[in-house]
């Protein structure tokens, strides 16, 4: 007979043919001569009368040779077919009566079938090609007669089987054959190969082998997976899964000593004894140990490969205790049961490691086990090198969803050590163990997806010793320790894994180690996000990093990591946190809505910042203290609540071709000894200042544009110093530059212009040396010098402005050298009372004096100032108006509006007149309606003072 095979054919659609009483599908249609196929035997003796029916006497011929058998129904039968009776052709046909009794083609079917010729046994074709109608199809055939000569011909047990006996019967009768039995009865005929192809007949066959829930594939070298059959895209997927998989050996608790007919399996009780037959056979080149779906068979086949095919072996449902499992050739372990298959297979060890992978096992295989090493606490054995899972030296075997567990308090549950180690691990859950996850270190390799690793004592992931993993996908969380820790030279790569709620740092970087970490997830760490120190290195790209409690990279200890293009935010505390001599190079990062700093660098650390977006801070963006230094340039700050930028205590920073803009308080903030270069940068819209310095800071700002400040360009105060050399300030709504308090800074080369206030304003013993600037085109004086200041001018162009040049007042004074001074609306230089000031070489010329002129045309000086600017003139008290000290009034509205009043001089110096303001009792005869008392604006407001909060 053929021999059985497991190819699919198309799957059986069960179709009721419960019509006039029969029971049938229908057979194929006659084009060729099938299998399946039955015309009128000749030369067979007829078979003995189905039970109920009418015998006759020509029926009582001998069995025909080869033997007796039973009715499918149970009744005797006289003669009986072996299978390839079931599987002849139609009878070839000899022409003449030499034939032995075989009719030719003008032969009535009466002579072959004993019967004369009828319409039930004449030509089957509209033709007449010869074929009787018993070769038709079940639902064409007339209606018979039942005579005894059509009985004769038709009744016997193929024919019966083929064409008559009920689909639900042979389904019945198929369930009890096993597979090989069953592939053989598929090849009988068409109709017994589509009913034996029934999915649900081998679905049944499949689950009592191999107890799966869905079919198990081998798509590809050591892998497997189950697919659902409604997303199959196979005829009968259960035959399918069957055929891959059956030439695995089994692993199955009282089945070694049984056997069965029509099945070629091979069962043991123990994991050890299906290994040593796997050897065995493998030993002996036995091709009945290639088995289909091992890894090796299959990397053969696609890749050329010479590797020796493994064997495969079914682990099923159970607790293996005790066995040391120590895999050094190409076989594949799966773990067999229903449901979830992993937590049902359980191989557990209390010493030494529960499995081994060692050299040899270059494609081995385990999958859907579950792998525990539980080492008894009482037991002086020493567990440091004992893992639940090893993977040693040149081997690169496939772990796939298992479940993986350890109690031992030293250690790994998974350790991948030496070179060659270069296993996949993949779907796999390393979890709730009492020691470090997963350990890859001196020199490892290999590939690592997919995985649940959680709630360890230690760290998720330790690689150290220039082991080299990649790792994808996983899930790293909840763990008590780190969840993935770099150290002692240690590299890999990191993609798109999801690292989160650790207690210490989601990712940890230490000595030497240089991983790269790309696509992650690191967040709502208990400590920080990412921690690089003690020369760590590393590149951090493109990952998202947020919500951990402490920063979100921490770089510390002459560590130099890449952090670039992540997105850093929402921290509790800072984003990146700089310190203890740290590096690094941080670029093209979106770092905001940190409760901290954006970026805070201190303590001596000089990383490089730049073209980062530093936003939406809920303190402040950039922070240099302690002594930090850095190199930032090319960043976008904006719309912090702080300042944009701050730095003190020592520090000296380099800031160069930033844009730092609408900040909720200043832009760049120096104070207690801050220092450091401002170089080239945008700054601008700030609700305070662009730029503050004080105590003692001294930072050298070169070449920026500083406008748009809602409180001046610059304010150096408390005694600020620092270099202003040609920046260009303007459009603020208040003083350019603002010194005051014993500040003294420098100014060179600087134009100041277009601003809403005045140009420099230095006050309450402000100093400093202005050269060479450029002051023009102001609402206030170019340059205001007041309370007890003493600046120093030289060689600064000062013109077009909309007030005074200069002006000096309330005992203040100043040293004015070179200086041209022109075109300027209120006049050149404007002296109150008392003012002397050293004057030498200036050139005052061609400005427009309008105070003089409004003063010589009777006109009142309001006229020309409002409320908003100050003319430097000689004012006045009406004692009978029963003006206050804050009242002032201009010579001419003293002459015309209160003329014959008792009045008193002032000085001369810098008010507007409240009389033309409309703010005294009596109207001005010199000035139309009042607009609005005015006495708030005596002098040029004040600048806000940044209490910017320190933050170590």
């Amino acid at each position: 007979m053929p021999s059985a095979s497991f190819t699919a054919s198309r799957s059986y659609v069960r179709r009721s043919r419960r019509k006039t009483g029969a029971n049938r599908i229908p057979t194929p249609s006659r084009t060729t001569n099938e299998p399946c196929e039955s015309t009128c035997p000749v030369q067979i003796a007829p078979a003995p009368p189905i039970p109920g029916s009418s015998s006759t006497p020509n029926q009582a011929a001998p069995p025909a040779q080869g033997g007796s058998g039973a009715s499918p129904l149970g009744g005797p039968l006289a003669a009986h077919q072996s299978p390839y009776d079931l599987r002849r052709k139609s009878p070839q046909h000899h022409g003449g009566a030499d034939g032995a009794g075989v009719p030719g083609p003008s032969t009535s079917a009466a002579t072959a079938c004993g019967a004369p010729a009828s319409p039930s046994c004449s030509s089957g074709g509209a033709s007449g090609s010869g074929y009787s109608s018993a070769m038709l199809p079940a639902r064409k055939r007339p209606r018979r007669t039942c005579s005894a000569s059509y009985e004769t011909c038709t009744n016997t047990a193929a024919h019966y089987l083929q064409y008559e006996l009920p689909d639900e019967v042979l389904l019945t009768i198929f369930n009890y054959l096993l597979e090989q039995d069953l592939c053989r009865v598929s090849q009988v005929c068409k109709r017994f190969n589509v009913i034996a192809n029934d999915t649900e007949l081998w679905k049944r066959l499949y689950q009592s082998v191999y107890e799966y829930d869905l079919p198990l594939f081998n798509p590809a070298p050591c892998r497997f997976e189950f697919i659902s059959p409604e997303e199959s895209e196979l005829a009968n997927p259960w035959k399918e899964s069957f055929r891959q998989l059956y030439r695995g050996i089994h692993v199955r608790h009282g089945y070694q000593e049984l056997s069965f007919k029509g099945r070629n399996l091979v069962y043991f009780n123990t994991v050890q004894g299906a290994l040593d037959y796997a050897d065995e056979r493998s030993s002996s080149n036995s091709t009945t140990g290639a088995v289909t779906g091992s890894c090796a068979s299959s990397h053969s086949s696609e890749s050329g490969s010479d590797a020796q095919q493994g064997a495969l072996i079914f682990l099923h449902t159970g607790t293996y205790r005790g066995e040391f499992l120590v895999i050094d050739s190409d076989i594949a372990l799966l773990g067999a049961a229903p449901g979830n298959v992993a937590e049902s297979v359980i191989l557990e060890r209390e010493s030494e490691s529960t499995v081994m992978f060692v050299e040899g096992a270059k494609y081995a295989y385990a999958g859907h086990l579950t792998l525990k090493f539980s080492p008894d606490v009482t037991s002086t054995v020493p567990h440091h090198k004992h893992y639940c899972l090893e993977v040693g030296e040149n081997c690169s075997p496939t772990v796939d969803h298992c479940i993986i567990r350890s109690t031992s308090v030293v250690g790994a549950a998974v350790c991948v050590s030496g070179v060659g180690a270069n296993p996949a691990i993949r779907h796999c859950d390393i979890s709730d163990c009492e020691n470090v996850g997963l350990y890859v270190t001196d020199y490892a390799q290999g590939t690592y997806e997919d995985n649940e690793i959680s709630r360890n004592a230690l760290a998720g992931i330790w690689v150290k010793n220039y082991a080299n993993p990649i790792m994808r996908r996983n899930h790293i969380h909840h763990g008590r320790d780190v969840g993935i820790f770099t150290f002692d030279n240690g590299l890999g790569y990191f993609e798109a894994n999801d690292i989160h709620n650790n207690r210490i740092a989601g990712f940890e970087v230490k000595a030497g180690a240089n991983p790269t970490v790309v696509q992650c997830e690191i967040h709502h760490g208990q400590t920080g996000g990412i921690y690089v120190h003690e020369n760590g290195l590393g590149q951090f790209i493109d990952n998202k990093i947020h919500s951990n409690n402490f920063a979100g990279v921490w770089i510390t200890s002459n560590s130099n990591p890449t952090i670039r293009r992540n997105e850093i935010y929402n921290g509790h505390q800072g984003g990146v946190y700089i310190f203890g001599e740290g590096r690094g190079l941080i670029e093209h990062n979106n770092i905001y809505g940190n409760a901290l700093a954006g970026i805070q660098i201190r303590t001596n650390s000089d990383p490089i910042v730049r073209h980062n977006k530093i936003h939406h801070g809920q303190h402040g963006g950039i922070y240099v203290h302690e002594k930090g230094q850095g190199l930032i340039e090319e960043n976008e700050v904006y719309a912090n609540t702080l300042a944009g930028v701050w730095i003190t205590t020592g520090s000296t920073p380099v800031l160069r071709r930033n844009r730092i803009h609408s900040g909720k308080q200043v832009g760049v903030y120096f104070y207690d000894n801050g220092h450091g270069k401002l170089e080239d940068n945008d700054i601008f819209n700030h609700l305070y200042s662009g730029v503050q310095i004080r105590t003692g800071s001294n930072p050298v700002i070169r070449g920026n544009k500083i406008w748009g400040g809602q409180n001046g360009g610059v304010l150096v105060y408390n005694g600020g110093l620092g270099l202003l050399e040609q920046n260009e300030i303007f459009d603020n709504a208040m003083a350019g530059v603002w010194i005051k308090t014993d500040s003294n800074p420098t100014l060179k080369r600087n134009k100041i212009f277009d601003g809403r206030d005045g140009g420099i304003c230095i006050f309450n013993g402000g100093k400093g040396i202005l050269e060479e600037n450029d002051i023009f085109r102001n609402a206030q004086a170019g340059v205001l010098i007041s309370t007890q200041s003493h600046p120093i001018l030289r060689r600064n162009r000062i013109f077009d402005g909309l007030a005074a040049g200069v002006e000096i007042t309330n005992n203040a004074t100043a040293t004015l050298e070179f200086n041209q001074i022109f075109n300027n609306r209120f006049g050149g230089l404007c002296l109150a009372s008392g003012v002397q000031p050293i004057i030498r070489g200036n050139k005052i010329f061609n400005n427009q004096d309008a105070v003089e002129k409004a003063v010589s045309n009777g006109q009142c000086l309001y006229k020309i100032s409002s409320y908003t600017s100050f003319p430097m003139h000689d004012f006045y008290r009406c004692q009978t108006c029963n003006t206050t000290d804050r009242n002032a009034i201009c010579v001419n509205c003293i002459k015309t509006c209160h003329a014959g009043h008792d009045v008193e001089f002032i000085r001369h110096d810098r008010f507007f007149c409240d009389c033309g303001a409309g703010t005294l009792t009596n109207q001005c005869q010199l000035q139309g309606e009042p607009t609005q008392d005015t006495d708030t604006l005596y002098d040029s407001a004040a600048p806000m003072e940044s209490h910017t909060l320190m933050v170590n």
